[in-house]
């Protein structure tokens, strides 16, 4: 028994004609006889009474229809979602990302998720203590960092997405909060509050290289590894913080004012890295929304 067997007894259950089927699975009469014999001969039973003029169908042929149209329908399913799989329609992807760029990817996933509702998209904190095998292991399909965390390997491919200027948050009535555009020079003596170097540390690199190339003395009262705890210490007045300005974005308003920094580059590359050797269907199609946004090329753009 094979499918077209299937589909040709359908077809003549449902017209009572041999020719009609025939013309409907694009095959020929006799082909039709041939198919609905075999059958009949499997099952040992008779499916049609067929006269010069009429084609009816036995109980015999009543109770194998719905079962044949099961199966036929249930394989057309397969064909689509295999289809859809194979063109990255349906499918899981893992997207990590860094602490410090959650906007970014952000957008990306609500415009991909927008199109492709039959991907279910996960996203996760990579492990940054190991950031090549982060990459290239398997667990995530895409992680989004700073550029100076990806590791050079000749295994990993990376997309530049975009730039993010560093900005000092603060609570509104905070004494340097009317300082804008805020010179780094104006952080002196200030009292900071800092993502860890453990949980971000191109971010704190970053500032501290800041610290030290314009011999400014805040006062870093303490370090999270937690970016909840990090906001909570800046609306409770215990410091500043500098992070990039997408995180401060999140909690600006009328608790907490975001000053530009006017006086220095501070802004931090970001990438989209992936193993060279993805294979998850669905990856292309979200690379192709990633585009959209990104910035520009940078190490090969392979999906």
């Amino acid at each position: 028994m094979d499918i077209n067997q299937l589909k040709c007894f359908i077809s003549v259950a449902h017209t009572l004609n041999f020719s009609e089927a025939a013309r409907r699975n694009f095959v020929s009469q006799s082909t039709v006889s041939r198919y609905i014999s075999e059958l009949e001969k499997e099952f040992g039973v008779q499916l049609f009474t067929r006269s010069h003029r009429d084609v009816i169908l036995t109980n015999e042929g009543k109770t194998l229809l719905p079962y044949a149209q099961e199966i036929a329908d249930t394989l057309e399913k397969a064909k689509k979602v295999i289809s859809e799989m194979h063109n990255g329609g349906t499918g899981r992807l893992t997207i990590g990302c860094d602490v410090t760029s959650m906007d970014f990817p952000s957008r990306c996933i609500a415009d991909f998720t927008a199109e492709y509702g039959g991907v279910t998209v996960e996203l996760k904190r990579p492990d940054i203590a190991d950031i090549s095998q982060t990459i290239t292991g398997g667990e995530f399909d895409f992680c989004f960092m700073p550029r100076d965390m990806v590791p050079d390997s000749a295994g990993i491919e990376t997309l530049v997405t975009h730039t993010d200027p560093l900005v000092v948050l603060t609570s509104a009535n905070s004494p340097i909060s009317a300082k804008k555009p805020l010179s780094l020079s104006g952080l002196n003596g200030q009292r900071l509050v800092l993502l860890s170097e453990s949980a971000a540390p191109i971010l704190y690199m970053e500032i501290m290289d800041l610290i030290r190339t314009f011999h400014i003395s805040p006062l870093i009262e303490d370090t999270f590894d937690d970016l909840s705890e990090l906001y909570a210490a800046v609306l409770s007045q215990i410091g500043a913080a500098v992070v990039p300005q997408s995180l401060a974005a999140l909690v600006s308003g009328s608790k907490a004012e975001t000053l530009p920094i006017a006086d220095a580059d501070t802004g931090i590359t970001y990438v989209m890295a992936w193993a060279k050797n993805i294979s998850n269907p669905a990856a292309g199609l979200f690379a192709e929304t990633v585009k959209k946004y990104a910035v520009g090329d940078d190490g090969g753009y392979g999906l």
